[in-house]
This record gives structure tokens, sequence and C-alpha cells, in this order.
């Protein structure tokens, strides 16, 4: 009963928040602050936070094994991925140390250790907006996530070294889990696509993953994560991500509440995470100048920059192991890490493309791979976005038309160029591309991705670029569409109207045709 009252509370807070236009995960972390603040006063029972703790974890396990579902795990080797990620985390301590051993009347090892917990971003954070804005598979949000991913391997060799303890010789099974593969995939065949679906991810997640991997001294936050990733080539990966979406979202509540209700903090803990706050700017400027140094654009290193500009729960974590009388301060660290960072997320794009002039300067003269610039030849038809709706207009029009197709996921893009698909990486949001792109003889361009906001975005830029020619889409809701058109599409298709019209028609032909 008591939970459901703070979850009640919760979703009255997040409500709240939203309505000035913050999101609701900042309304959760303040009722977390107030549910702790008014627990003497109402004499709530010891067993509630520690049943909050249980639901949190079980949403991060959720939320990471989600992300698993959509990792690619080669771009962990990657440059700016491998690179990025030790250097940031090496100079982040360098710069940190200092500060705290100057403020605070701390030893040594307290100030490194602190370095440490503060040189990672929040992986649940990061996840939750990026896949909020359907930008995991994006250029920028891959190297985010694989940047997260290697923190948080740092994260537990960092718990292992300072705990003392090495993992159980049965951990050695983990480099034979990809053994198991075809049988995962058959089982997820298996599963159809209702209750049985659900309760698959739930048992790799929670069960397999998660108590598997703590039970050979290994991470389960890290289990959820491997088998996440053993099932993204699997087809019906996106499928099973989507049917763990709304218990995932129920679980992550629990994880925001926790961080208040660790305990209130004093005066000294709101200086800690006052000048902490202070040193984000610093983290941000990092991260952008090491991904401009190995050779990413100024869009996708500010954006990934921003993704990352925040405190870990991890960090709390570390602090449980190895400094518990921090926990407390560092719980308000991240807590308004959060707060800072997740309208900045939320306003990432509208800022680059204010800022733009001034980051471009910092760009190198070589672009990385998945971003040189790009030709549209002689095709006739662009079409963006290339889901199940681009890839059917495509190949209705294959044949007829000379077509040219682009998606922001890199990895979707080599899979159709496998097939002998005309296609390229772009990003629909990225303001360089529309400067540099030239139509060609394109007289047609086909709106299908995914996000709202980028079909917005995209039909204003084609027109402030010039583009007379036809622009259609699609969309789920009628305001949506409304929103499309008046950025200067020409036309808008309801999806499950032109479903259902479609269905008909068949029906039409196949039954009253042959009469006539």
């Amino acid at each position: 009963m008591l939970e459901a009252v703070w979850i009640g509370f919760a979703f009255s807070l997040g409500l709240a928040v939203r309505a000035i236009g913050l999101p609701p995960l900042v309304g959760y972390l303040l009722a977390g602050f107030v549910i702790s603040a008014t627990a003497s006063e109402f004499n709530l029972p010891p067993e509630g936070p520690s049943i909050i703790h249980h639901v949190a974890h079980l949403g991060v396990l959720l939320l990471l094994f989600t992300v698993g579902l959509k990792l690619n795990v080669l771009s962990l080797g990657k440059p700016e991925v491998l690179g990025g990620s030790m250097l940031h985390f090496a100079l982040s301590i360098l710069l940190t140390l200092p500060a705290v051993l100057l403020i605070f009347d701390v030893s040594w090892y307290q100030a490194l250790m602190l370095a440490v917990a503060l040189a990672f971003s929040s992986t649940v954070l990061a996840a939750k907006v990026l896949e909020g804005k359907r930008e995991i598979r994006a250029f920028h949000g891959r190297v985010a996530i694989g940047i997260l991913i290697m923190q948080d391997l740092l994260a537990l060799l960092v718990m292992s070294l300072a705990n003392g303890t090495i993992p159980s010789p049965w951990a050695l099974m983990v480099f034979a889990l990809p053994l198991l593969r075809p049988v995962l995939y058959k089982l997820l065949d298996a599963s159809g696509h209702e209750d049985l679906l659900i309760l698959f991810g739930l048992l790799l997640a929670l069960v397999i993953g998660g108590q598997g991997f703590e039970l050979v001294g290994l991470s389960s936050e890290l289990g959820a994560l491997v088998f996440g990733a053993m099932l993204a080539k699997h087809a019906r990966a996106g499928e099973l991500s989507k049917s763990l979406w709304s218990i995932k979202e129920f679980f992550l509540v629990g994880f925001f509440l926790q961080i208040g209700i660790d305990g209130l903090p004093d005066a000294n803990a709101w200086l800690f995470a006052g000048v902490m706050s202070l040193l984000l700017p610093v983290k941000a400027m990092l991260f952008f100048l090491l991904l401009i140094m190995f050779k990413l654009r100024a869009r996708s290193a500010f954006l990934t920059s921003i993704s990352l500009t925040n405190y870990s729960e991890f960090g709390l974590i570390v602090a449980s192991v190895v400094l518990p009388e921090w926990l407390i301060p560092l719980a308000l660290t991240v807590a308004i890490s959060f707060v800072i960072s997740a309208p900045l997320n939320r306003l990432a794009h509208p800022l680059y493309d204010r800022l733009c002039n001034r980051l471009l300067k910092f760009e190198r003269n070589i672009h990385h791979p998945d971003e040189q610039p790009v030709s549209l030849g002689d095709a006739e038809v662009l079409i963006m976005g290339m889901g199940r709706t681009g890839s059917a207009a495509y190949n209705y029009l294959q044949g007829s038309r000379k077509i040219i197709a682009m998606d922001s996921d890199p990895a979707k893009v080599l899979q159709h160029q496998h097939k002998g698909i005309n296609i390229f990486y772009a990003d629909a949001e990225d303001q360089v591309f529309w400067q540099d792109l030239h139509f060609g003889a394109v007289e047609a361009v086909i709106l299908s991705m995914n996000d709202v906001e980028a079909k917005v975005i995209a039909a204003r830029k084609l027109r402030n670029a010039g583009f007379k020619g036809f622009i259609v889409s699609h969309s789920m809701h009628d305001d949506e569409a409304r929103d499309i058109i008046g950025a200067g599409a020409d036309q808008t298709y309801l999806t499950m109207s032109e479903a259902g019209v479609g269905i008909a028609e068949h029906v039409k032909q196949h039954c009253f045709t042959a009469k006539v």
C-alpha cells in the first residue's frame, strides 16, 4: 500500500514538472527527497525504501537489457568509443582530484575515489533520453551508449579492485555465451507476440542475465546488457524491446525515487553538490574536444557530449562499496546533474543550431567514415528513413524511378547496402547535411522516419533549402499530420486510415470486381 502511495505521489510531481516543460524524471527525483524529508514525521516503515530499491534495480536491468537489444558490439572497439572513454576517464580524474583536495577536508584516497565516482556518466539517464528521442541508433547515440558501456565496465573493475574481490572461476563461462545465441534465437521465435514474449524478455534480463551473473561474481547490470546484446541482430529484437517498454518505464520510476529516498543532504552535501555541478561544463567540453580529436563532426560531438553531461548512478554504487559516508552528497550531486542534464538533452538540437557556427571552427578537415559527404546523383526520388514504410516505398518504386534512400542508423544503412539498395548515411536533423545538400534531379521526397520531430525538421529544411518538388509523409495522428504539413509537406497520410482503405480496396477488387 505504501509503495502505491509513493508511486502516486511521484506521478503527481512528474505531471506537475512536465506542465512547466521539464522531463517527468525531475518530478520523480523531487518526490524522493520529499518522501525522505517526511519519513520520520509520518512514521514510515523501514522496509519501504528497500522495496523501492529493489524495484529500481529491476528497472535498471530492464533498461540495460533493452539497450543491449539495440547495441552493435563491434562499435565498442571503434577509436572514438574506446579511446574517448579511456582518455576522458583519466583526464576527468586528473581535473577533479585537485578540486576535491583543495575545497574539501579529505584524504588522498577519498579524493581519488570521489574523482573516480564522478568520472562516470549516467547510463540510465542517457539511454532513457536517447530512447525517448529515438536516437539510440543514430550515430551520436551509438557513440554515447558505447562510451557509457565502457565506463560501466571500468566501474565494475574499480569496485572489484577496491573491494578486494575477484569473480568466481565460473565467470569464465561468460566467454562461451555466444554459443547459446542459436538457442536464444529459437526461443525468441517460439515466444509468439504476446505474454510469452514479455516473459521471455524478463527471464533473460532479470533471471538468467541479472541473477546469473551475480552468482558468478559479476555485475547483474552487465549480465542484462550482455543478454540483450546477444539478441541485437535478431529480426524481432525491436519487437521485444517495445513489449518491455511499459514495464521498464514503471520500474524506472523507482530508480529516480530511490536517489532521493536514500537520505536528506546537510550543508556540506549541498556545498559538494554545488561545486561538482559547476564542473559539469568542463566535463562536457572535455568530451567534445576528445570526440573532435577522433574525427567526429561538431554536431555529433556536441550531441554526444550533451548526452554524457551528468554524473552516474554507478558513482553511487562505487561509493556504496568504497565511500559509504559520501553516499548522500554523491546522491545529491547525481540528482542535480539529472535536473540540469534532462532539459539540456531535450533542447540539444535547438542549442546546436544556435551554436553551430562557433562549434564548426573546432572541426578537423577530415571527417569520420560514418559521416562522409554524399551526393544524390541523378536520383528522382529521395526516401528519408528506411524502416518498414520507407523500405516498402523503395521496393514499390524500384524499377520505375531512380531512387536514393537515407537513414540515420549506420548499421541499417550497411544492411540495406548489402541487399543492393542505393542508400547513404545521413541525419535529417544535421544542420551541415542540409547546408551541403544538392538536390540534383530529385522531384519528390518521402518522409518515412519514425520521429515526428525529424519529419517536421526535414520538411522545413527542404523548403528553406529551396526544394520545390513534392514532399509526402505518413503519420499516426491528425495533430502530427498538421504539424508536418505546416512545416512544408504537400501531403501526409494517416498510416492506420490508409491501411484500412488499402484492405478495403483489396476486398473490393477480390469480391466485387469479379462479379461485374
